[in-house]
Formats: structure tokens, sequence, C-alpha cells
């Protein structure tokens, strides 16, 4: 596989995209014990595949999904790390140029980072809860790695055959979603694709779905609908606003479920067997292997089988909470480009039973 495996053409700078933006690059995450990390990855199928030359940062890969561990002490990570325990303190973005996009982010309003602790040597701003965004370019023909890392295995390795970051999911302090939708749609003219209001048993949350105009970054801003709901219990726990969670596509969601749970994986409690008794009455004529997705309790929402046979299937399942309050979610896209607005309701009644069995919202014995 290749460093790039959109079927689409690389985008370009225009009036309708004018950062030039064009995907995910990476994500970083930090851990007080970086061994935390290194056993998560290996579950999920990455490997290490470069470490720093200068520095004790690590990158683990699979397909075209790198995760970026960084363990270097007095680094922005770092400083992340005091701030929110394990967490995810920076993203990456896949731009046409560099400097052109950090340029017109701070020309519009961002908040340009210039120390010298960053983890890659190129254009930063801040970004949730005081994260960063990295402007990367060297994506399209190689690899943006090689000048600071060195390589110990091969790139991009198929792994159990996650191949890309599909979206990254925020949460945000109630009142701040209208902020958090002007900084993407003022900055990198992303444009909203979805709106969800659910409401659980014991909490509720609002979310907003945006994409950016090359279609390839998307991220969900969640708020909470009360004031001791779900989203309310990961600021605390996270000590802020941030990534609740990274999506990543499958090529065969049945295959590489199986895989990571045979290496330790624990996801999100499934739904009752009545969830998939009325799964092909709710996602028309589908003919998924329904004890396959009960195994684990993989979601399947959508259209299903329309317009004489197009299929429009999303296939997707959660991950417990691993890296502090945020976790992973596991999808493989039939033709259908939502974010599971018919299983949200079921994700979200799971991650508040999990923080009521771990006593962070009420109703815990």
């Amino acid at each position: 596989m290749g460093p790039f495996p959109h079927d689409a053409e690389r985008a370009t700078i225009s009036d309708e995209n004018p950062a030039g933006t064009d995907g995910f690059e990476f994500v970083e995450f930090a851990h007080p014990d970086p061994q935390e990390l290194r056993n998560l990855f290996a579950k999920m199928g990455y490997a290490h595949t470069a470490t720093h030359k200068r520095k004790a940062i690590e990158l683990w890969q699979q397909g075209d999904i790198t995760y970026i561990l960084n363990a270097e002490s007095n680094s922005f990570a770092a400083r992340f790390i005091e701030d929110h325990g394990p967490c995810a303190p920076s993203m990456g973005w896949r731009v046409v140029n560099a400097q052109h996009a950090f340029e017109h982010a701070v020309a519009k309003g961002a908040e340009p980072y210039v120390g010298d602790d960053k983890t890659l040597d190129v254009p930063a701003i801040v970004g949730i809860g005081g994260s960063l965004i990295y402007f990367v370019e060297n994506y399209w023909a190689t690899t943006p790695y090689n000048e600071e890392f060195d390589w110990i295995a091969k790139a991009n390795p198929e792994g159990v055959g996650f191949h890309y970051l599909d979206h990254l999911t925020h949460n945000v302090f109630k009142g701040n979603m209208d902020k958090w939708f002007a900084f993407y749609g003022d900055l990198f003219s992303f444009r909203e694709i979805r709106f969800f209001d659910i409401e659980g048993k014991f909490s509720g949350l609002l979310s907003r779905a945006l994409t950016s105009p090359c279609g390839r970054i998307r991220i969900p801003i969640n708020e909470d609908r009360g004031e001791t709901g779900q989203i309310v219990a990961y600021l605390k726990k996270y000590k802020g606003e941030g990534i609740q969670h990274i999506a990543v596509g499958a090529k065969d969601i049945y295959d590489a479920t199986d895989e990571i749970a045979s290496r330790g994986i624990k996801f999100m409690p499934g739904p009752p067997d009545a969830y998939y008794d009325l799964s092909k009455t709710r996602v028309a004529d589908h003919d998924e292997p329904l004890e396959r997705m009960k195994k684990h309790g993989i979601l399947i929402d959508g259209e299903g089988v329309v317009n004489g046979g197009e299929t429009r299937i999303l296939l997707q399942i959660f991950s417990k909470t691993v890296i502090g309050p945020i976790f992973f979610e596991f999808i493989e896209r039939k033709g259908d480009d939502g974010f599971g607005e018919g299983n949200f309701k079921a994700l979200f009644e799971s991650i508040e039973q999990e923080q009521i069995d771990s006593g962070e919202l009420g109703g815990a014995s």
C-alpha cells in the first residue's frame, strides 16, 4: 500500500479549500508509562516502524495510519501529560503547503505554536483543549518522517487490516460547541454534515459532525446536554476538552475484530439479540453475518441495499476506554458515509454504562 490510499486526486488550494487540507497524517499519544501505549498499539495490530534520531519518540504504523508515541521528557507532550494524564496531545493534517496552511490559519485568528519542544519540525497551531495541529506536506509520493526518524521496520505494514484514519471526535464544555464549530469553519472552511441530539438513561449530548473541504478530515464535536452527563465525566477525568475517540477504517471488520480481541482488546458492551433480529428491517435487506456481528457486538447502520442493489452500510464497534477516557472506533464503510446515526444511542448508553460501573456517573452500587 502506498502512502496515499484515497481514490480521489490530491487536494489543491482553492477558494473552497483555502488552507489546502488533504486528510489526517497522524495522531500523537503520550502516557506516564509509555509501555502501556506500546502494548495497546501492538494489540491493535500496529508495528513500531521508526524511532526519532534525537528524541524518545516512536512511530507506530498500520496501513495508512500513523500513531506517534511521544516519551520525550521536557516536551510539549510531557507537559500535556502533567495536565491531562494519558492523552492525545496533537494530530497532524496533510496539507498541500504547510507554511501556507499555517499562515492562512494564523491570519484567520489561530494561535501559532512556535515552541522548541514540538514533536515534528513542521508548522503547528493550538487546537482543541490546548493540543496542537501540525501541518504536514511531504506525504504524497514519499513520507514526511525520513528527515527526523530512523526506520527500523518496513513503513505502513498491513497489520490486521486497519488502513486509514476516518474521524477524530472531540468532547467540549457545555456552551463551547459553537466556538469549536467556528474554529474549524472560519479557519479551514469545514462544514456541518450531521447533527445529533441523543438522550440516554442518565444523560444526553448534542453532536455536530464537521468535514473539511477535501472530505478527508472529519471531526464530530460532542457537548453535554446537562451538568452531570458522560461528556462532563470525560471532561472531569481528562481535565479539559480534547479528543474523545479515534475512528479507523477496516478492510474486513470481522477478521480485524477477531484478531484484536484475541490479542486482548476489550469492547463496549454489545446490544441485545433483539437489535440483530430487527437489523434487516432497520438496514434494508442486508446480508451481513449476524452471528459474527453478535460475537463481539459489531453494530450496523445505513440504508441497506437500495436502488436495485446498491449497498449503503456502515459497520462499527468501539473499544473500552484505553488511554485515560479516550477510546477507539473500528469501522468498515460499505457505501455509507455517515457516523452510525442509528447506533449513536446504543453507543451513548454503552459509554454511560461503563461510567456507571466505574462510579463516574450516578447509579453505581
